[in-house]
């Protein structure tokens, strides 16, 4: 258990940042499935719309820190793919 206030604050916050971080990781999971049910059901339009909207949540994401860059850009990448595959394919 911390002794100094200080490291007390500090647990207090990262309690509050670990709530706020869990829900913006909850939402871009949201987007993300709801992309992949769109590209599962095979409605390449659907997809493409549910991708142009999970981008902009990916990307703040990053910005506020809870997910890396890179991860971001593999989700994007490989989420981009399977709609030009399934583009492809119909």
């Amino acid at each position: 258990m911390a002794n100094h206030a200080s490291a007390k604050k500090r647990i207090r916050r990262n309690e509050r940042r670990e709530v706020i971080n869990g829900n913006r990781r909850s939402r871009i999971r949201t987007f993300i499935k709801k992309v992949m049910v769109a590209i599962e059901s095979g409605d390449a339009t659907a997809a493409d719309t549910a991708l142009q909207t999970a981008q902009p949540e990916i990307f703040r994401g990053v910005s506020k820190g809870v997910l890396n860059k890179k991860t971001a850009s593999r989700k994007m990448s490989r989420l981009s793919a399977s709609i030009k595959a399934l583009k492809g394919k119909s």
